[in-house]
């Protein structure tokens, strides 16, 4: 109904005879609300205003402002009906109670009625969405004008319509709204938002959005070009996932209004599960992504014949193994040291080999040191795979049977080697162990591994991140390459704001996307009977001839580094800064490391930390302590061997030239010896020493990755007693800077790979001077 500006005035006509007035008291008035948008020139532009009208109307004829009754002529009579200022009241703040507050500024919308506005767009949005109903269904009539800016049409369904490639490498993915009958996508829109406003990009900034929160979408003119363009409010409870999804996917993989996807990205639909879409097409895909979101819970069996009984998080990590199998994908086993990755890995290649699919042998590579450790567990655990070892000169001999073998084992450093013989073969696995040995991409083993064909690609390491995030994609590309884009836009989108920025929010972007790529246990989450681990810092302080040579070399060393950086900057003087670390580091453990003319009186003050080692072991023999010793210099354990020998210690020896590794294993294992002298290059992976309940690090590195891989020798599934671990550090040297230090790396590998946030480690100037800072003045 549009009413005239002289609304409540009695027609002036002579009436053909007298009229009788009739007052009426008991009509109630309703209400009219007309909604209207228009244009106010304020500024120096023009600027979209809204209001809202309200006037009201007793038995349908409109009351004026001022006028106490409404007159009505009807027939003979002049009917004056007394207006409800109580009840027009009440209905006045029915409208307030919306969040309308009376207009004060003047507007340029000319609507007969008391103006009320709300504060913002999304007030205005929320009335339209909810308010509305309220009012209509208090009788309340409402006018919409042509033009309003908030008049939406309702949403009848959300769909997503997925097209797969016939050979499943990629998938067509469309998400869009049926209003008026008509489907509208939604992909452009909200692509187009999401450049302009790319902080909807950050889950943070998301989150800030409630969900009853409406977003207004203009659809355009769909099929008939000549009609106005329709508006949608879309609920933020519903267009958040789908925004997360788009952030996920990200925006450069949309052709027209489609995303066309790779296979594993059938992961991230998930995130739609809770947008009640309706789903067109792509059942195998959102079955393979129900099933990989669920792949640990999965019901595949320990295979029959498997010489061991199955942890729980064991059987869980074999069904995720086999998930990633069904979906063509492949992935990181992350486990801790110790939690066996290589039963696991067996018990997945079994499970094949039942199930009729091991019609091509898998392949492991790995360091050399673990050749014996496959061998061992596989004839222990899975007798019934045939085993190939390729290893040693006389291999050459075995490449014409590749095919007669369930399993061959090799190493890193015969891969590229051996790829004209290894690359023609198709495996039905391949398998990375210690897949950290692939952590530089441009390496030949790394160009070698990607150039092998597989059905399957697994990589096992319990430190899939040691030092940088390069490390992680170098995996992620011969795992499931483009995945996490390219080199570059990898450290763009990632690594830089990561590692040089702490931002939490790409931290838990990245970790959200490699989520379901990556099962990562810790010890103290699934091996629950394990005993306890004890870590002690145990400092010690350098002989006064040590001191004396520490600040020679220091000053030598942070001069020579000074100049270094000046000409290449920090990022470019690394091979001088590690040699320079090396040789102060070197000067801590024993002076007879270093390579420089020392004085028989210098030499003759010995090694602080030397002898307080020999007073360590002393006592911990003493109370029959087990003991692994490690140190990353050979020639150090030769000093010790030295040491041991004069007050005839037993023990055994394992370094990077040990070739008969299984003896020295044998007897500390057996009780023939309490002491273990290992090197942390030889010993840091591939060995169980469960008998050991002391772990010793003489010169501790400031990779913590690589010294809890060496300490896990001992702590480990089988372990009955408590392990106390011993870091021997030189007070007021290099060796406690870089302590310090340590736990800013750890941290980095945690937030990645348990899904953190905290920010990056990374080599400032300030580290370099403390690093090279003088020795404290001596304790007296």
């Amino acid at each position: 109904m549009q009413f005239s500006h002289r609304m409540g005035a009695v027609t002036q006509v002579a009436p053909p005879h007298a009229l009788t007035d009739r007052v009426i008291d008991n009509v109630l008035p309703r209400a009219h609300l007309t909604l209207a948008s228009g244009k106010r020139y304020a500024r120096w532009q023009y600027e979209l205003e809204h209001r809202a009208a309200l006037a009201f109307t007793y038995n349908g004829h409109p009351a004026t402002d001022r006028n106490p009754e409404v007159l009505v002529l009807s027939g003979t009579e002049t009917q004056r009906i007394q207006r409800q200022p109580a009840a027009e009241k009440a209905l006045r703040q029915l409208l307030t109670k919306q969040g309308f507050k009376k207009a004060t500024r003047k507007s340029s919308i000319d609507r007969p009625g008391e103006m009320f506005a709300l504060p913002d767009d999304s007030a205005w949005l929320l009335f339209m969405q909810d308010g509305l109903a309220v009012l209509r269904e208090a009788n309340w009539q409402i006018d919409i004008s042509p033009g309003f800016h908030f008049n939406l049409q309702p949403v009848e369904q959300w769909y997503a319509e997925v097209e797969e490639e016939s050979g499943h490498q990629w998938f067509d993915l469309q998400l869009g709204i049926v209003v008026n009958g008509e489907r509208y996508s939604l992909l452009p829109i909200l692509l187009h938002l999401l450049r302009s406003q790319p902080q909807l990009l950050e889950p943070s900034s998301l989150g800030q959005r409630s969900d009853d929160e409406q977003l207004l979408i203009e659809l355009g003119g769909g099929r008939l070009a000549s009609r106005a363009t329709t508006k949608v409010a879309l609920p933020y409870g519903r267009v958040k996932p789908l925004m997360a999804t788009l952030a996920e996917l990200y925006l450069g993989n949309h052709q027209g209004d489609a995303l066309r996807l790779s296979a594993p990205d059938a992961a991230r639909l998930s995130l739609l599960e809770g947008v009640s879409l309706d789903w067109q097409g792509g059942d195998r895909l959102r079955a393979f992504a129900k099933r990989l979101r669920e792949s640990t819970h999965a019901h595949v069996a320990a295979p029959a014949g498997l010489k061991a009984q199955l942890r729980p998080y064991q059987l869980e990590g074999l069904n995720w193994m086999q998930t990633l199998r069904e979906l063509e994908v492949g992935g990181i086993l992350g486990d801790d040291m110790g939690l066996g990755k290589t039963l696991q890995t067996l018990a997945h290649l079994l499970t094949e080999k039942q199930a009729g699919r091991l019609d091509h042998p898998a392949l492991v590579v790995m360091p050399t040191s673990l050749i014996p450790n496959w061998l061992d567990e596989s004839q222990r655990f899975t007798p019934q795979l045939k085993v190939l070892v390729l290893h040693g000169a006389t291999r050459q001999k075995d490449f014409a049977c590749l095919a007669d073998y369930d399993l061959v084992l090799t190493t890193y450093a015969l891969l590229s080697r051996d790829l004209d013989v290894l690359q023609p073969q198709m495996w039905s696995v391949l398998i990375l162990d210690e897949a950290q040995n692939i952590k530089n991409p441009v390496s030949k083993a790394a160009q070698a591994a990607r150039d092998l064909q597989a059905r399957q690609r697994l990589c096992l390491s319990g430190t899939p991140l040691e030092n940088h995030l390069g490390e992680l994609w170098s995996q992620f590309h011969f795992l499931l390459p483009g995945w996490l884009g390219d080199s570059k836009s990898f450290n763009r989108d990632y690594r830089t704001p990561i590692e040089k920025h702490g931002n939490a929010q790409r931290m838990q972007h990245l970790t959200a996307r490699i989520k379901p790529f990556l099962l990562r246990r810790k010890k103290d989450q699934v091996a629950t009977e394990l005993p306890p681990k004890t870590e002690i810092v145990h400092w010690v302080d350098l002989s006064d001839g040590q001191r004396d040579v520490y600040e020679t070399v220091r000053v030598a060393m942070d001069k020579k580094v000074r100049e270094e950086i000046a000409r290449s900057g920090v990022g470019g003087s690394q091979i001088i800064i590690l040699d320079a670390l090396l040789k102060l580091r070197q000067v801590c453990c024993d002076l007879r490391l270093i390579k420089m003319p020392l004085t028989p009186k210098t030499l003759r003050s010995g090694s602080g930390k030397l002898s307080s080692l020999m007073e360590m072991l002393e006592e911990l023999l003493g109370e029959g302590r087990r003991i692994l010793l490690f140190s990353q210099f050979t020639s150090m354990l030769a000093l010790i061997e030295q040491e041991l020998q004069q007050r005839s210690l037993g023990y055994s020896l394992l370094t990077g030239e040990t070739t008969d590794r299984r003896t020295p294993v044998k007897d500390f294992q057996g009780g023939k010896v309490p002491l273990f002298l290992i090197s942390l290059k030889a010993g840091g992976t591939g060995l169980n020493l469960t008998a050991a309940d002391t772990v010793i690090h003489f010169d501790p590195w400031w990779n913590p990755a690589v010294e809890n891989q060496a300490t896990d020798r001992a702590y480990r599934i089988g372990q009955n007693n408590p392990v106390f671990v011993y870091k021997m550090i030189a007070r007021g040297t290099v060796e406690e800077k870089i302590q310090a230090m340590q736990q800013e790396k750890a941290a980095l590998a945690g937030a990645v790979l348990e899904g953190g946030t905290t920010g990056g480690w990374k080599l400032e100037q300030s580290d370099i001077e403390a690093l090279f800072a003088p020795l404290p003045a001596p304790r007296s």
